[in-house]
């Protein structure tokens, strides 16, 4: 990793050089490429960086601790060594994710939909733990999220909810999201003090970019208005504002409620649908054209079980990369980067290979 690492930062050295000269100012698609390189390369300068300070700093105090006598003094170097052990391991993921080359794709937005699946009542609220867990790890990556439709369900939490997540690096970090969840926990209405497993799917899309827009033709839609409802079934407003869009020649079906324009939800409903039918052609094309290689990386289908949460032993286990941390409840207030940073990393390792 080390002299993977110091080979980038002599090109981070050649890019800034480059970026000063005025040739390279008139040349604007040069410009705006190495302005995008120069982006990378000194996130991955500033987590080296930090990484080696932080091993230099683990060498320094424990050689202290060999000649330090002051009992007092003896105690803030054992911290800071405990400190230091804990946040190395971090910071060297951090640097091994950023070993990853960047992809195109790395920054669209992506389509979020989180449902419901085996537990009835237990896997709607976890739907809500989880809907909670990714819009606070947005807000840890200084992400934008927006709600685009949800089902409440009557005991709280979500049958579905489907919301965008835009921002740096969206697609880099969630795009391994997608899959099985498995929760392992008591219910709050469980008097016996049992453990239920239940599940929740999640879908990962891809928002299509201006290079992939998709026409879709009036006439393939049927269009149905009705009026929205919240948990139990209660009308929300008493106007026919909400709106299920069929695609006739695909089947696809997708519907928003959440605005009390139907015109608003019209235009989020349609957004869903061009993801989805542009994720099937990717889909296709990559069935055509890498079959073999889908089949030995995984595709994070959501019917695969990608990740267990055992709220009991507070562990958390993503089962594709043998990652297993006891230290759910962080992981359930946004502290999802390890997980996802190992994930980027092992993936791309799969895909070199």
């Amino acid at each position: 990793m080390d002299d993977k690492v110091r080979s980038l930062l002599e090109r981070f050295k050649e890019v800034e050089t480059l970026l000063g000269q005025p040739e390279t100012v008139q040349d604007q698609e040069k410009y705006r490429a190495l302005t995008q390189e120069h982006a990378y390369l000194f996130d991955l300068s500033e987590a080296w960086h930090l990484y080696e300070h932080e091993r230099q700093e683990l060498e320094n105090n424990r050689a202290l601790l060999q000649k330090e006598t002051d009992p007092e003094f003896l105690e803030m170097i054992r911290e800071e060594i405990s400190s230091l052990e804990k946040s190395i391991p971090k910071s060297k993921s951090r640097v091994e994710t950023l070993l990853v080359p960047p992809d195109p794709r790395d920054n669209a937005n992506i389509i979020m939909e989180i449902r419901a699946g085996t537990g009835g009542d237990e896997a709607a609220l976890f739907v809500g733990d989880c809907v909670r867990l990714y819009q606070l790890y947005a807000d840890k990556m200084k992400w934008k999220t927006e709600l685009l439709t949800c089902t409440p369900s009557d005991v709280g939490g979500y049958k579905e909810y489907i919301m965008v997540v835009a921002g740096k690096n969206v697609f880099r970090m969630m795009q391994y999201e997608g899959g099985t969840h498995r929760v392992q926990r008591v219910p709050a209405t469980e008097t016996q003090g049992r453990v239920h497993t239940s599940a929740i799917t999640i879908a990962i899309i891809m928002e299509p970019g201006e290079e992939e827009a998709i026409h879709v033709d009036e006439k393939d839609l049927k269009i149905d208005t009705y009026r929205a409802s919240g948990a139990g079934g209660q009308h929300v407003n008493t106007t026919d504002s909400a709106v299920r869009i069929t695609h006739m020649p695909t089947g696809v079906v997708v519907y928003c409620q959440e605005e009390r324009s139907q015109h608003k939800n019209k235009d989020k409903a349609m957004r869903v649908l061009k993801a989805k039918l542009v994720e099937e052609q990717r889909r296709k094309q990559q069935e055509e054209i890498a079959e073999l290689r889908a089949g030995q990386v995984g595709t994070g289908d959501r019917s695969e079980r990608i990740r267990t949460y055992n709220f009991p032993q507070n562990r958390i286990t993503d089962h594709r990369i043998n990652l297993t941390l006891y230290k759910l409840d962080q992981v359930m207030e946004g502290e999802l980067a390890e997980i996802t940073e190992a994930l980027v990393t092992h993936f791309h390792e799969q895909k070199f290979k």
